[in-house]
């Protein structure tokens, strides 16, 4: 039986470790705050990403960004200090030049890295049905831990390391401006008298993807968080550090820039709740403490 290491045991973490282990594989799990990795009842719970490393096959990791990934491999107890397990996966959103950081070091204590970011929230986990974009130094590493990932959802290999990373803050930057710009017209339809279930239904046939969050949107509901509001203000931030260092007129992002500002301006009062919260900063909810037009764009 493959024996699978899940470092971070977040909410994406925590599904990963959960699925994988209901279709068959040996899970071990560690999380920095120790109660969680507990919490999950899932697998035997580690002391250290060195012990991971040292008892499995294949290395997952899925953290909040390119520190948390850091302190994981590098940090005191860390992957790196027991050697490795042979093959390492990154889940995590982190940016091409962490997972090519990774992947260097990886190397030089004999293993292989497949970064493996996801496109898809916990309800895609528990069913298997992820996006995920995979990224290799060679197209053949990834297949060892293919059987890991298919019970995961559907790879998508989109050649060397770091592609995958910017591939992926890419779709989430779109995930961010089209989030931001169905808060704007839902608010605008309504002002001019519309029901927010039409507004929404129609928006959903011209962007599917919003309608899982029909909850957020139509009823203000933000709970349970499929993306925080945070963590896509972590990814806009890593994608417009990486997209304004291209050359000439490339560089230029406003539609970027402005969904940055409304998202940072949610997440000074709502960090936590899922990125539909967006709503609020166009809306006379309670949670509304500063009026789009005040924001700095």
């Amino acid at each position: 039986m493959t024996k699978v290491a899940v470092l971070g045991t977040g909410k994406m973490g925590g599904a990963i470790a959960r699925r994988l282990e209901t279709t068959g594989f040996d899970i071990s799990v560690w999380d920095r705050t120790k109660s969680k990795a507990e919490a999950l009842h899932v697998g035997h719970v580690v002391d250290s990403p060195a012990d991971a490393a040292r008892n499995a096959d294949v290395l997952i990791t899925m953290v909040t960004g390119p520190q948390a990934l850091r302190d994981v491999y590098f940090g005191p107890s860390g992957v790196f200090t027991a050697g490795a397990a042979s093959t390492i996966v990154d889940m995590s959103t982190v940016g091409p030049a962490a997972a090519r950081e990774l992947a260097d070091a990886a190397e030089l204590h004999g293993a292989k890295l497949v970064e493996a970011p996801v496109i898809g929230s916990t309800p895609a986990v528990n069913s298997g049905t992820l996006l995920i974009l995979a990224g290799t130094a060679l197209a053949e590493d990834l297949e060892s831990v293919r059987p890991v990932l298919e019970q995961l959802g559907e790879v998508h290999y989109v050649g060397d390391v770091g592609r995958a990373a910017t591939l992926k803050l890419v779709a989430n930057s779109f995930l961010g401006i089209v989030s931001a710009g169905a808060a704007e017209l839902m608010a605008a339809g309504e002002a001019q008298g519309l029901e927010a279930e039409q507004v929404f239904t129609v928006l959903t046939r011209v962007a599917p993807g919003l309608k899982v969050r029909e909850a957020g949107f139509v009823r203000n509901i933000h709970e349970p968080t499929m993306f925080a509001v945070r963590d896509l203000l972590k990814d806009l931030d890593l994608g417009l550090a990486l997209y304004q260092r291209a050359p000439g007129a490339r560089s230029k992002v406003p539609l970027t820039a402005i969904t940055r500002e409304l998202f940072a301006a949610v997440a000074s009062r709502v960090p936590d709740l899922d990125i539909s919260a967006i709503g609020t900063a166009y809306s006379t909810d309670p949670l509304r403490r500063q009026p789009v037009e005040e924001l700095a764009l």
